[in-house]
């Protein structure tokens, strides 16, 4: 037993379970006023409990056999899928969208196990020796396995854990070995998304493309399709615009400028810019920072809760969590390098990237920089799905580490 605990990355789980106790004390503080007061919810003690739970769910996963995490992987996939299902049926509503399923008193989120589930599945497929990601039918098949929870977890509506899926395509393509430049072609038709809104733009990219295309001297069945599809994903941009959902749309242009609704839609990303702001290099203390004590931020147990650390630890606290997400995002990367298994290497750069796109969305939209997604900020937000799920990847990283050396 002894022997076991020797090979367990100390590096890695501290580095989680600091990111946890940072966001333990945040939830603290942010909901102590509300407890003494009689009103709100106790979110330290009920984070606390999935904390505990979670610790027990990574232990679990750390002593399992890790071919039995390979050979689980389509099932869990499937089940993640008839759970997204259910939710359309059944689900709750949740900040406008159905998003939640209850059993009995426990709500739970299936789109947050789903991003583990699709990394699963989609490490089996490309893991494969038969599987050229180079080659339009694999690269369509693997595509698939993001598509379908990415359909049904818009369809919700929650574009901004879509968005997710597509994230995570990419690095993990990237790793399975797809070569730059069809690499290049793939991301070109996103590019495209946001130069549409402005026309010199969208030519310019064009010409890129175009030119891109002549210069690796592409079939010209190749040429044709990139050229018309890339056209038509820029006609398609208003269409698509207009079927966002009013609060999506509102989302994006309050986020170019929140000042022209500074008591509505603006107020969260104001009131988050000013209590990171007031928090200066040291903070104001702990349980001192009046953004946060008279309630001015809103939803600061989930996705704002990196402004009140901000606002009660300032650019120490601040560092602080930056530099545990640099070591655990790290130390992801570095199990992913050398692990000798296929199949794990691809599934730690999955769970990297969802922690890296989180965190750097999350933090990006409590300061203004990106909008406001309802993206909850890894092993530091609220929420008991979302940590389960963290702490599960966090169970599945150190069962990889622990037999980097079997193929």
């Amino acid at each position: 037993m002894l022997n076991i605990f020797k090979k367990l990355d100390l590096v890695l789980l501290f580095s989680a379970l600091g990111l946890v106790a940072l966001g333990l004390v945040a939830l603290y503080s942010s909901s102590n006023t509300a407890m003494n007061q009689g009103v709100g919810t106790n979110y330290f003690l009920k984070q606390l409990i999935w904390a505990i739970a979670g610790l027990g769910v990574a232990f679990t996963i750390y002593f399992i056999p890790h071919r039995w995490i390979y050979e689980s992987a389509y099932f869990i996939y499937a089940f993640s899928l008839f759970l997204l299902m259910l939710v359309i049926f059944f689900g709750r509503i949740g900040y406008g969208a159905e998003r939640w399923l209850r059993i009995g008193p426990i709500g739970f989120q299936p789109s947050e196990f789903a991003k583990l589930a699709t990394i699963l599945a989609v490490a089996r497929f490309v893991s494969q020796d038969t599987v050229d990601l180079n080659r339009i039918k694999y690269f369509v098949l693997a595509s698939l396995f993001f598509f379908v929870p990415f359909a049904l977890i818009v369809r919700q509506p929650d574009l901004g854990t879509g968005m997710v899926f597509v994230a995570l395509a990419l690095p993990i393509y990237f790793w399975a070995g797809l070569k730059g430049s069809n690499f290049f072609l793939i991301i070109m038709p996103f590019l495209i998304v946001f130069a549409s809104f402005h026309f010199y733009a969208f030519l310019l990219l064009m010409f890129v493309l175009v030119a891109y295309l002549v210069y690796s001297h592409r079939s010209k069945v190749v040429v044709i399709f990139n050229f018309l599809a890339n056209i038509l994903m820029g006609l398609l941009t208003p269409l698509l615009w207009s079927h966002l959902k009013p609060y999506q749309r509102n989302r994006i242009q309050i986020f170019l400028n929140p000042e022209t609704d500074p008591r509505g839609a603006g107020y969260q990303i104001i009131q988050s810019k000013v209590a990171i702001g007031s928090g200066g290099f040291s903070g104001r203390g702990f349980m001192q920072g009046s953004q946060t004590q008279l309630r001015f931020l809103p939803e600061q147990h989930t996705d704002f809760i990196y402004a009140v650390i901000g606002e009660e630890f300032g650019f120490l606290g601040v560092m602080l969590g930056l530099l545990l997400f640099l070591i655990f995002l790290l130390r992801g990367v570095y199990i992913a390098a050398v692990v000798r298994n296929r199949f794990n290497s691809l599934v730690a750069i999955g769970i990297v990237t969802v922690i890296a796109f989180h965190t750097i969305v999350n933090i990006g939209m409590t300061i203004g920089f990106f909008p406001v997604t309802g993206l909850p900020l890894p092993f530091l937000s609220y929420g008991g799905s979302a940590l389960l799920t963290e702490m599960a990847m966090v169970g599945i990283l150190l069962n990889f580490y622990k037999n980097r050396f079997e193929y």
